[in-house]
C-alpha cells in the first residue's frame, strides 16, 4: 500500500513541476493500492474552513468554493485510509516515545504503520523522527 501525505496529494490538485515527476511515479506502482488518509482529508478540510471564515467577502469566496469543489471532487476519486482503533493505539504508543512532530503527522504515521504501507512525502525531516516508518519523496 502506498499513502499519499497531504503535500503530494496537493501537488496532484493544484499541479507543478513535481506533480510531473509525481504522476509519472505513481503510474509506474498500478500494482500497488495507492490511498490518502482521512486524516489528510481531516487537516486540509480545517485549512478551507479556516480560509473561508475569514474571507468576509463572498464575491472572493467565489473561488475558495470553487477550489473546493475540485478538492472534493479529488478526494471522492481516491481512496481513503481509515484512522483505526488499531492506528489510534500506536499513535498513543508514539505520543509516550515522546516523538516531537505534528499531531496530524503522527497519526498519519501511525496508520502507515499498522498497515505496513509506504508513505509519499516531501516532510521527511520530521517522519524520520518515526521507528520504522517508510516513506519517500516521489516529488524529485
Amino acid at each position: 500500500m502506498i499513502v499519499l501525505d497531504t503535500d503530494h496529494l496537493s501537488y496532484l490538485e493544484w499541479g507543478s513541476e513535481e506533480s510531473a515527476i509525481l504522476r509519472n511515479r505513481l503510474a509506474e506502482a498500478l500494482d500497488q493500492t495507492i490511498v490518502v488518509s482521512i486524516v489528510s482529508y481531516e487537516e486540509q478540510m480545517r485549512g478551507w474552513m479556516a480560509f473561508l471564515a475569514k474571507t468576509p467577502d463572498v464575491t472572493k469566496q467565489v473561488d475558495g468554493y470553487s477550489r473546493l469543489k475540485k478538492h472534493l471532487q479529488l478526494y471522492c476519486s481516491v481512496p481513503l485510509m481509515d484512522f483505526s482503533e488499531t492506528a489510534a493505539e500506536k499513535f498513543g504508543d508514539l505520543r509516550r516515545l515522546k516523538i516531537r512532530i505534528g499531531t496530524m503527522d503522527l497519526k498519519i504515521a501511525a496508520s502507515c504503520l499498522c498497515e505496513d504501507a509506504l508513505l509519499l512525502t516531501r516532510n521527511t525531516v520530521d517522519y524520520s523522527k518515526v521507528p520504522g516508518l517508510r516513506f519517500e519523496d516521489w516529488t524529485r
